[in-house]
């Protein structure tokens, strides 16, 4: 019998503002829902928005460092595995609720830092010497035409 696999990767924005919490063990879990936006031609030919809604929990530093940088609006790209959980609510029904659980997971967007100088919450500027050397035009460009015999590949 072969094996199961679970995998999902998306990426969007916070619905909320992450909620961290603690075990009886101590093991943190941060718990956030994920608005992903889609756009696409309807029947009709217009374009008709949609937006899904995942729910998702990311345990340990993880989950302390998402609750830590991120808030609501933020854009996160999450990869992980879909966990199924099941209870029994306080009238006696059966429960249960699919969710994420985040296993690797990158900051998306620009975040909210001062443009220069400043820091964000996670202190770390923004610029970068990629950025500075754009800026400055260099000084070994000519208008001779290239040949293109001398390019090695």
């Amino acid at each position: 019998m072969a094996r199961g696999f679970s995998k999902v990767i998306v990426m969007g924005n916070l619905t909320r503002d992450p909620e961290l919490r603690s075990t009886p063990s101590g093991t943190q879990v941060c718990s956030f829902s994920v608005a992903v936006n889609r756009s696409y031609k309807g029947s009709n030919g217009d374009m008709v928005d949609s937006v899904s809604y995942f729910d998702c929990s990311a345990w340990g530093r993880p989950g302390e460092t998402i609750a830590q940088y991120l808030k609501k609006g933020s854009g996160i790209l999450i990869s992980g595995r879909l966990e199924q959980r099941s209870w029994e609510d306080k009238d006696g029904q059966k429960r249960s609720r699919v969710e994420i659980v985040v296993e690797d997971f990158n900051f998306v967007g620009g975040g909210d830092a001062p443009a220069e100088g400043g820091s964000s919450r996670g202190g770390a500027k923004r610029s970068s010497k990629a950025s500075k050397a754009s800026d400055e035009a260099p000084d070994d460009i000519s208008d001779e035409p290239i040949d293109l015999s001398e390019i090695p590949f």
